[in-house]
Parts: structure tokens; C-alpha cells; sequence
């Protein structure tokens, strides 16, 4: 009977069950956050090298968009497939091996010699990050001891923060060194891999002691409708593209929009985008914390249009100023995601694999397609244009008033 018992109660961790009150394996969490640091710290690679891209293969902004579509549509487009499957299907090694994908994008995108080659380079990055995201979610959410929000934002912050160092180690690196130097990022790759070897080592002990049975589905969350739970996503999809929209155009512009309206150097331009993306990793974590207290429902609502102020002003004010409302609006915006995905996984509890995977792969597709929209807007109108208009997006925020009130689930 203990057996049976104990059985469950790991198969409800696995399927992300909001009751569950066993204790959190803060090892675990710490190497899954510490791995989505390193991944995304390579991620945030490519977008910190388009300049010296730009400069060695007088590419257009319009190839540059498409870069960042190719990268962010591998690492986006499989992750809800994954998700689903792993739900199913868990593969504990397969973080790992999708580690290696990274390392040969990487080491790839070293010694690309043309634009095809450097495509299909950030395209293997791509599929790399697609699997790690929804399977280390669901590993982040199995260790969590019912603490999902402290567990997703002890392993979002790790990605935030990994994103924040990239363009510093960029500056540092890749710009005085030159374009071969981000070989030297795949021994970050291969440290990731080793260490989620371990973690998939634990992974299958846990998988083990369920003893490959399954658990029951449930349809609904807190006594809502299918109806309800189907709005409620739609308002959360919107948020993210509200949110996305405006990173994406921050992430891959902000460094051309200071050096054209500014005259600032291509250094100093890779530090103040640090400076925004540290912001992005701070507000992550405050996120996942207000949400428990005050509501997730709340934080989102507030993450998203409380950033507007600070971005509609972030066009028209001088360096000083715009340094500071970029760093204001990511770290209210920032709020928003910790927020918005454990606020589905708790409409949709028994899906934790497959909502994660939706909601990390809708994040990259969006942010591709934002990069890619701005990089068009910006060769046919200019750089603060475009500044100009996704500073409106957070305006959409405003909708988030209509989400249905959850209890917090710790």
C-alpha cells in the first residue's frame, strides 16, 4: 500500500499535479537553471553578433531578420511536439543529446563562410534548444515539491540570465576576436551536456519508481469550463505577443537604434543590452514570486501594461534616460512569463510537458517573427521608426483584466 502510494505521488509530480506537497529537490532545480543559463547564453550569442555579421557579409536587415527567423522558428516550431510526446513519453537523456545539436551549431557557426551556412549553423542551435526547454521545464516542475512558481523561476531566471551575460561575453570575445571566437562557446555547450547527464540520470530513477503507469487526466482547473480555459489561453497568447514583440525588436535593434541615434560604440552599445536583458532576468524572478502572493492573473496584468509608460517614452528621451526606461520597462515586462506559464499549467495540469513546450516555442516563434517584421520595417522606414512602434505594443496588456481569478497553487 506505501509503495502504491509513494508510485503516485512521483507520477503526480511528473504530470505537474498542483497538490503535490513532497519536497523540493533544490539540487535538481539549481543544475536544470544552471544548464538553461548556458543554453541560453548561446542563444543570446547570435543576436549579439549581428553587427560584426552585418559588417563581415554586408548583410541587410532583412537577412539579419531572416537569421533570427530561421534560429528562432527551429527553436520554436518542435517544442509543442516534443512537449506532448515527453508528456507521454519522457526521455530523460534526451536533454542531453539535444545539447549536442547546440555544440555542432555552435562550432559550425564559427567557420561559416556564407549566409546559407550560417542558417543552417543557428538553425541546428535552434533544434537544440527545442528540446531542451519543455523536457527541463518538466524536470523543473517534477522537482519542484509543489513549489512551481519558486521551481519555474529559479529555472526561467537561469535562461533570463544566461540571455543578460551572452551580449556581455559577446563584447568581451566575439567582437575583439572576431567571428571564430564563438567556437570557444561550444565547451559551454559541452559542459550543459555533462551535466544533464546527471540530471537525466535522476530523471530516470524517478521514472523508474513510477514504474512506467499512468495517472488520470483532468479536462478542467479550479471548476472552470473547457470554454473558459480555451479564452483564458487565447488572453495569455496575446500576452506573449504584446511581451515578445517588444523584446524581439529590443533584443536584435536596440544595439543599432544607440549606435544610430546615439553614436555610441559597438561596445558600449553591447552593454547597455546587457544592462536590459539583466533587467529581463531580475523581473523574472520578482515575477514568479508576486504571483504566488498577490495573484498571477495580477502580475500579468500589471507586467505587461505597467511597462508601457517607460516604453512609449523610451524613443523620444536622450541616452541617459533611454538607458533607464529600457532597464524599467524589461524589468516590469519581465514579471509576465513566470506568470503566464505556470498560470496555464495550472488550467491545464495534467499537460505540463506539452503547455510548457506551446509556450516556450510560441515565445521564440514570436520573438522571430517580430525580429524579422522589424527588420523589414526598419529597411524600408529606419531604426527609431520601428522603435517607435513596438514601444505600443504593451498597450494589449490591458486585456489581461478579463483572465478568470485563480487561487495561487504552491
Amino acid at each position: 500500500m506505501k509503495e502504491r502510494y509513494r508510485m503516485r505521488s512521483v507520477l503526480e509530480r511528473l504530470k505537474g499535479h498542483p497538490q503535490v506537497k513532497e519536497e523540493t529537490a533544490y539540487a535538481i532545480l539549481f543544475a536544470v537553471g544552471f544548464c538553461h543559463l548556458l543554453n541560453d547564453m548561446i542563444q543570446s550569442i547570435i543576436p549579439a553578433m549581428y553587427p560584426i555579421l552585418k559588417d563581415n557579409f554586408g548583410f541587410t536587415f532583412v537577412q539579419i531578420g531572416i537569421i533570427t527567423l530561421v534560429f528562432q522558428m527551429t527553436s520554436s516550431i518542435f517544442q509543442p511536439f516534443i512537449g506532448r510526446y515527453a508528456d507521454r513519453h519522457p526521455q530523460p537523456y534526451s536533454l542531453s543529446l539535444g545539447m549536442c545539436f547546440t555544440l555542432f551549431g555552435l562550432l559550425s557557426l564559427a567557420f561559416a563562410s556564407g549566409f546559407i551556412m550560417i542558417l543552417l549553423s543557428v538553425a541546428f542551435i535552434g533544434c537544440g534548444s527545442s528540446v531542451f526547454h519543455p523536457e527541463a521545464s518538466r524536470v523543473a516542475q517534477m522537482a519542484s515539491g509543489g513549489k512551481k512558481s519558486l521551481a519555474q523561476s529559479i529555472f526561467q531566471v537561469g535562461g533570463n540570465g544566461g540571455s543578460a551575460i551572452g551580449p556581455l561575453l559577446a563584447a568581451l570575445v566575439i567582437i575583439p576576436y572576431g567571428q571564430h571566437a564563438v567556437g570557444w562557446f561550444a565547451i559551454a555547450a559541452l559542459l550543459t551536456s555533462m551535466v544533464l547527464v546527471r540530471v537525466g540520470s535522476w530523471y530516470s530513477l524517478m521514472l523508474v519508481r513510477a514504474n512506467g503507469r499512468t495517472v488520470i487526466r483532468r479536462k478542467v482547473a479550479h471548476g472552470l469550463s473547457a470554454n473558459v480555459i480555451r479564452t483564458a489561453m487565447i488572453i495569455l497568447v496575446v500576452m506573449l505577443f504584446s511581451k515578445y514583440f517588444f523584446t524581439s525588436c529590443m533584443t536584435s535593434y536596440f544595439t543599432f537604434f544607440l549606435m544610430d541615434r546615439f553614436g555610441v560604440s559597438v561596445r558600449d552599445s553591447q552593454l547597455c543590452l546587457f544592462a536590459f536583458l539583466a533587467a529581463l532576468a531580475v523581473g523574472t524572478l520578482l515575477g514568479g514570486f508576486l504571483g504566488d502572493r498577490y495573484g498571477r492573473k495580477y502580475v500579468i496584468l500589471f507586467s505587461i501594461l505597467g511597462a508601457a509608460p517607460f516604453t512609449l517614452a523610451l524613443p523620444y528621451l536622450n541616452l541617459f534616460w533611454t538607458i533607464v526606461a529600457s532597464v524599467l520597462s524589461g524589468l516590469i515586462i519581465a514579471s509576465a512569463f513566470s506568470a503566464i506559464l505556470v498560470y496555464a499549467t495550472d488550467l491545464m495540469p495534467d499537460k505540463v510537458g506539452m503547455i510548457s513546450g506551446f509556450f516556450f516555442g510560441l515565445m521564440f516563434g514570436l520573438g522571430g517573427i517580430g525580429s524579422a517584421f522589424f527588420g523589414w520595417l526598419a529597411d524600408k522606414m529606419s531604426v527609431e521608426f520601428i522603435f517607435q512602434v513596438s514601444t505600443l505594443t504593451p498597450l494589449l496588456g490591458i486585456i489581461a483584466a478579463f483572465l478568470p481569478n485563480l487561487r495561487p497553487i504552491n
